[in-house]
């Protein structure tokens, strides 16, 4: 799986050479240099469309922060500023 400087694959347990948990009851993610805006813990939701959920913020108030990620062949990732400020992040799996 390629590396991206500064971003760490993190597991609780057994996992495949695409970093995903390879057994029942663990999970895994990753973690990133801090670096603003995304300089703090950030909440992730799983949506089922990214772009769906994106419109749902600027609906409400919030605004988009850069553009949607791809993450391997695993999903995609976004993230957004809801209209009190908070930074929170969308995760949408592929497939």
């Amino acid at each position: 799986m390629p590396r991206r400087r500064g971003y760490h694959i993190v597991s609780t347990g057994p996992a495949t050479d695409q970093g995903m948990p390879s057994e029942p009851g663990y999970i895994g993610g990753g973690m990133a240099e801090r670096r603003a805006p995304l300089d703090r813990p950030v909440i992730t939701i799983d949506v089922d469309d990214v772009d769906d959920a994106l419109e749902r913020v600027r609906a409400n108030g919030g605004s988009q922060i850069g553009e949607k990620i791809p993450v391997g062949e695993m999903g995609v990732a976004a993230y957004f500023s809801d209209s009190e400020g908070n930074v929170m992040g969308l995760w949408q799996s592929t497939g």
